[in-house]
């Protein structure tokens, strides 16, 4: 892992991207977080809060690379659906 820093942009995009993740991508994210033991995890009425400052480099990386990996699932998945679309439009 690289010893990249996470400055307060990058850890934005970091919580906008797991906040626009599906339920099922979330948890795995909680999965992630759970692997470190120094992670604190706060969770109330209106859901869990983690201080993603407080996370080490290691940490981030994984979720980033998390993140990589479900935008790549996703415009995989969407060019796929294009495709049925278009095969349907054109043969029946």
């Amino acid at each position: 892992m690289s010893n990249e820093e996470y400055d307060c942009n990058k850890l934005n995009y970091i919580r906008e991207q797991i906040e626009q993740m599906s339920k099922f991508n979330q948890i795995e994210v909680l999965k992630i977080l759970a692997k470190n033991k120094n992670v604190i995890i706060n969770e109330n009425k209106y859901g869990i809060h983690i201080n993603l400052r407080e996370i080490d480099n290691d940490t981030l990386n994984n979720l980033m690379d998390y993140i990589k990996y479900v935008i790549t699932q996703e415009i995989y998945l969407n060019n796929v659906e294009k495709e049925k679309e278009n095969i349907k439009i054109n043969f029946f």
